[in-house]
């Protein structure tokens, strides 16, 4: 990487500087005695080529376009696209939804991202007695195809590609979509768009939980498969480390279960289904969180990209170059949003944003101030969408590509992050894998003592958060809350039995029990889930079924 005389050169002059940072700090009283990121890891004061001296051009940075991808997928990147400019989006009835959906559209939004309300999460109707009082609370309710189409009217599925953040259910919300599109005359081919259908984090920690372990992984190969063969344009998991940095992880832990996430399902689709790798991985899309510390955050992701290339070519033998690729969507931190000083979170989402760019995603979600708080108001998601289009369109960071590559401590800080992720990977591996690991409940625990340490940091000033332990004030700033109205849980309950009343309900019994059967037999769900949204059978009709054959999981509560 450089020379023996410019290492020699570096190391005389990096002596002279410590001599004199010696006699400044030695007269300071009020230094701190270890200054790291918010995970945790130790900054030097200062980084030069000694700290880099070891990587090879080729092998470790290269360029973008090229392996190992740490620079990025795309050989023009930004000046060729810019990201995805993607809100999320999900709110009492799928009427409503729609229309902050055209609202976003219009705004400038380039891609839909759907939030689905808790009972529709768990694979429950709206009208089971586990669902009261939650219809529409965190989301959009969605029974029925009926509900699917009225929250997709207007929209041009084979224009728009759509996200849709849901589990458990994945496979019946997938099915309606799908069927949605036939009945539009729209073909699969055509379609493009992201189902985040990653369980394993759901045991991990985001806790919507249907059936255990095995099951819910065989039903995500299910969809892996028959996207392969008949929506090739899809993205059939979104590999999440989202919310497990939301439940306290420390980016170091994000980024080796995610990763480790993904290589579980690689694994288990070539296992299960018989695929080559290289048929099915180049749809495998991942989701990260961009947190509050501006040089971790880009670190994550560029070293993201370079251990995806690595396990791609060397664990799995891919050999297409589209395989090692890993495409990202990133959400700023929702856990670094706070209700003291609601205004401080624009100036916190802006600068996640900037690090995620700077990363190189190629979808981006910016959270709204008052989210909090409430379901975001119109005002406060126009200023988040906003915040990405003046990133985009007035600071210039888009202009080159990668411009942080060759920075001492941008480069030191990503090899750092990558050797603790393979660290933390090749244990899972030992364990015989993440299955096997979240049994073992490894990952919860670990999650679980990096959450309670970083809480205790907080009590005691180590990290600050502004306006929760420092520059605290006692002026109470108004924000108006959004709140879904009860009337919208009667509404939906009304229209889920006035379908129910009008189908073929003998037709629908059939089309579960086949669904029943091909479970029994091991058989790919995907086709009989579209035979049964389109008879309008429900979301809890289907998922039920899953619960009768694989059994439903509870959480065993690992602390």
């Amino acid at each position: 990487m450089f020379t023996e005389e410019l290492l020699n050169q570096s190391s005389s002059l990096r002596k002279k500087w410590e001599d004199e940072v010696k006699k400044i700090t030695s007269k300071r009283a009020d230094q701190k005695s270890e200054w790291t990121t918010v995970s945790d890891l130790p900054i030097r004061r200062l980084y030069g080529p000694e700290d880099i001296k070891d990587m090879d051009f080729e092998k470790d940075i290269s360029y973008p376009g090229q392996y190992p991808y740490l620079r990025g997928n795309q050989a023009t990147g930004y000046r060729g696209k810019y990201w995805t400019f993607r809100m999320f989006a999900g709110m009492g009835s799928a009427a409503v939804t729609n229309e902050r959906w055209h609202y976003l559209l219009n705004t400038g939004q380039t891609g839909l991202s759907t939030a689905f309300d808790f009972p529709t999460l768990m694979g429950y109707d709206t009208d089971s007695p586990k669902a009261k009082g939650e219809c529409g609370k965190c989301g959009v309710a969605i029974d029925t195809i009926d509900d699917f189409q009225t929250l997709i009217k207007g929209i041009p599925l084979d224009k728009i590609t759509t996200s849709m953040t849901i589990n458990p259910p994945a496979t019946a919300i997938w099915a309606m979509y799908l069927a949605s599109a036939e009945i539009q005359g729209i073909p699969l081919s055509k379609l493009g768009g992201t189902i985040q259908n990653d369980m394993l984090k759901e045991f991990i920690a985001q806790k919507t939980l249907m059936c255990p372990p095995e099951a819910s992984v065989k039903l995500i190969s299910d969809t892996v498969e028959f996207g392969t063969r008949h929506v090739p344009n899809w993205n059939t998991i979104s590999i999440s480390g989202y919310h497990i940095r939301e439940a306290g992880a420390t980016a170091v832990q994000e980024l080796a279960f995610t990763l480790r996430d993904g290589m579980e399902y690689v694994e288990d689709t070539i296992r299960r289904k018989g695929l080559h790798v290289d048929e099915f991985a180049p749809r495998l899309s991942f989701f990260f969180n961009s947190h509050v510390d501006f040089f971790e955050e880009i670190a994550k992701m560029r070293a993201a990209r370079r251990i995806w290339a690595k396990a791609m070519r060397e664990r799995y033998n891919s050999q297409d170059p589209r395989s090692w690729w890993m495409r990202f969507h990133t959400q700023t931190a929702g856990c670094s949003l706070t209700a003291q000083q609601p205004y401080n979170n624009v100036v916190r989402t802006a600068l996640q944003a900037l690090a995620a760019v700077l990363g190189g995603t190629q979808s981006l979600h910016t959270n709204s101030l008052d989210e909090v708080l409430c379901l975001p108001s119109d005002h406060a998601v126009q200023i988040a969408l906003r915040t990405q289009q003046i990133i985009a369109d007035e600071t210039g960071v888009a202009n080159t590509l990668d411009p942080l590559a060759g920075s001492y401590f941008v480069e030191a800080l990503t090899n750092e992050m990558e050797e603790k992720a393979w660290e933390y990977i090749h244990k899972i591996d030992e364990m015989g894998g993440m299955v096997k690991a979240i049994e073992n409940g490894f990952p919860q625990l670990e999650i679980s003592d990096a959450a309670y340490k970083f809480q205790k940091q907080i009590d005691a000033k180590e990290k600050i958060m502004i306006g929760v332990n420092k520059y605290v004030t006692d002026e109470v700033v108004e924000i108006p809350l959004i709140e879904i109205d009860d009337s919208i849980e009667t509404q939906q309950i009304a229209r889920l039995h006035e379908v129910k009343r009008k189908r073929d309900n003998r037709f629908v019994a059939e089309c579960l029990k086949n669904l029943a059967q091909a479970c029994k037999k091991g058989e790919n769900v995907m086709p009989f889930c579209i035979e049964t949204v389109k008879a309008y059978g429900t979301m809890q009709e289907i998922c039920d079924v899953y619960r009768e054959v694989y059994g439903e999981y509870r959480d065993p509560g690992i602390y």
